[in-house]
């Protein structure tokens, strides 16, 4: 299998974390790619029209696409649904969970772009906005009981990945005031080896 891949993606950084806990990562041919909104990449629109990452090429050349889909993917082949129960309530509240993650990822990414933008450019609508919904989404992480209990599943996974990338490119935000459960949980996370051997990286 073939992953278009980057060291500066949480999407990315999500899906290998599930490849190392499920114990396949070795069996996962990283090729480096570097995509941004206003400059799509035709290597990548090849197999993603919309030039996002990652996408994963099958051996037998089926492309499979976001981040979630590649997940679960992953988890009914090679971990037997390890991450994500098959069925009843506790299913849909990690699928919910991890659907809210996902967007609170995608919030902090347009909240990067927006805030790197050159001075007269940039949307401070845009900017308070996305700090007002990242502060609300991990307001709700902290909250959340079926974070910080119960076995591994792909939400956890999710949760790592939207934390590190937060400390990744707002390491002056102070996530962790006010949030002693997540910060704690947090952690104990990033111990886990799938998470060290994943680490952020601004390599272009």
């Amino acid at each position: 299998m073939k992953l278009f891949w980057s060291t500066r993606s949480p999407f990315v950084r999500k899906v290998m974390i599930v490849a190392h806990e499920l114990g396949i990562a070795g069996r996962i041919e990283r090729v480096r790619m570097v995509v941004h909104p206003a400059k799509p990449n035709a290597e990548v629109m090849r197999f993603h029209p919309l030039s996002k990452i990652p996408a994963l090429i099958l051996d037998d050349g089926q492309v499979i696409y976001d981040s979630r889909v590649i997940c679960e993917y992953l988890d009914a082949e090679f971990g037997e649904g390890a991450l994500v129960p098959a069925s009843g309530a506790t299913r849909w509240q990690v699928l919910t969970r991890h659907s809210m993650i996902d967007a609170l990822i995608e919030t902090c990414v347009m909240w990067n772009t927006e805030r790197g933008k050159a001075d007269g450019r940039r949307d401070e609508e845009v900017i308070q906005a996305s700090a007002l919904r990242a502060t609300s989404g991990l307001d709700a992480l902290e909250r959340n009981t079926g974070l910080h209990e119960g076995a591994l599943t792909l939400s956890h996974v999710a949760a790592a990945s939207a934390l590190a990338y937060l400390d990744f490119r707002f390491g002056t935000l102070g996530w962790r005031e006010g949030r002693p459960r997540l910060a704690v949980w947090f952690e104990e996370f990033s111990k886990r080896p799938s998470f060290i051997e994943t680490a952020f990286a601004d390599i272009y």
